[in-house]
């Protein structure tokens, strides 16, 4: 199936984008890269060639277009079948995939929404609360979910799509957390840190080659220190 080529519309600073970078750098697939500039208005040519919604990540697969991060890592492990998904065919194959499913949508759901309040809040209080909702939601929720990961999800020992998925996230919340950057409160991290089930799937993730290939800490946090301004400048 690889004799197409792939090219991915994507912008680095994207944590959604970031998925479809680690899945292919997974499967060791090769694409041609089109970075797309999120500060500006996108293209007359992006909204009709690619993607009409104006979002990033895009994959162009010959001719056709898949776009929506998870739809885009879910083709890539449908049509690659690796570590990243079991074969589908058997109960107990489709079984781990719902579980996979139900981990990602709990983390987007609980986690990924939530977090923007961890440094975008009217005070250092109200991040502080922020910090101990998301915390008490990790150890109630998701940490449950991990608890047979082996180091990743469900015992395996190589990145799933349950990682592929949600690693672009984590990498950005530990560390906006660090004291030099002053943009979540420290003990947030700190606490985490206690959920020893969430923790040690978290060491095994920011390990990942995939992921450190696209992460770029000083990018990231240049960025979300822009957006914290507009917003405190916004609500003026």
């Amino acid at each position: 199936m690889a004799s197409k080529k792939f090219t991915l519309y994507t912008s680095h600073r994207c944590p959604w984008a970031n998925r479809a970078h680690i899945a292919l750098a997974e499967l060791g697939l090769e694409f041609e890269e089109v970075i797309i500039d999120l500060d500006k208005p996108r293209e007359e040519w992006y909204l009709k060639e690619v993607n009409p919604r104006g979002l990033v990540p895009a994959l162009k697969y010959g001719d056709e277009v898949i776009i929506e991060s998870g739809i885009i890592t879910q083709f890539l492990a449908d049509a690659f079948p690796s570590h990243l998904a079991p074969n589908t065919g058997t109960p107990e194959a489709a079984l781990l995939r719902a579980r996979i499913n139900i981990f990602v949508d709990t983390f987007v759901s609980k986690i990924v929404g939530p977090a923007r309040g961890l440094y975008i809040a009217s005070s250092e209080e109200e991040k502080r609360a922020n910090a101990s909702k998301i915390v008490a939601t990790i150890k109630n929720d998701i940490a449950p979910l991990l608890s047979d990961a082996a180091p990743f999800f469900g015992g395996s020992k190589k990145p799933t799509l349950a990682e592929v998925n949600t690693a672009s996230f984590v990498v950005r919340y530990y560390a906006l957390a660090k004291k030099e950057h002053g943009l979540i409160p420290e003990e947030f991290v700190g606490e985490l840190k206690g959920i020893e089930t969430w923790q040690k799937w978290v060491d095994e993730v920011l390990k990942l080659e995939s992921l450190l290939g696209i992460w770029n800490e000083a990018h990231v946090v240049e960025v979300t220190k822009r957006m914290v301004e507009k917003a405190k400048a916004q609500a003026k």
